[in-house]
């Protein structure tokens, strides 16, 4: 018998192909960043100013990769590489105006595509869905040791429990 956690992981397999698409399966007209710069610069922005070394903590990813991600983002003007602004020998990455413009731009058209999808749920069907993911993911970080920053919400630093 196939218990429910099968079921989330089979669910959450299928979540993760569709985060940056489209109604149709392919990926947003709209959309400009890859999902490594939306994840990075959604954290830099969070987060404020990191270096390479707690980026590299904060995602589990080695400095190689992280190094690609960053060296990209600031050859296309989303970020740039700053002085400690805490006075520590590590240069730092902080999102730019345009990083902020572009990220803001590709966040729309993810919730407008999410809108799309959801645009029969009600109201509240949305609500317990977002606090799930987000209890979801809360546990995921606790036990990888990798909280991710979040704004407060409606819902509670955490969501429901239950």
């Amino acid at each position: 018998m196939v218990g429910a956690t099968h079921e989330v992981e089979y669910e959450q397999m299928l979540l993760s192909r569709h985060t940056f698409l489209n109604q149709r399966g392919g990926r947003r007209k709209d959309a400009v960043l890859d999902r490594s710069a939306y994840i990075l610069l959604s954290r830099i922005r969070m987060q404020g100013p990191m270096s390479i070394g707690e980026l590299s903590d904060a995602f589990g990813l080695d400095a190689s990769t992280l190094n690609r991600q960053t060296a990209a983002t600031v050859r296309a003007g989303l970020a740039e590489r700053i002085p400690d602004p805490n006075g520590g020998m590590a240069r730092k990455f902080r999102i730019t105006a345009e990083g902020a413009r572009v990220l803001d731009e590709e966040r729309e058209g993810i919730v407008r595509s999410l809108d799309r999808v959801m645009a029969d749920w009600p109201e509240e069907d949305i609500a317990a869905f977002a606090a799930y993911l987000k209890r979801f993911n809360t546990d995921i970080e606790r036990l990888g040791g990798r909280p991710w920053p979040r704004v407060q919400t409606r819902s509670g630093p955490s969501g429901p429990r239950g």
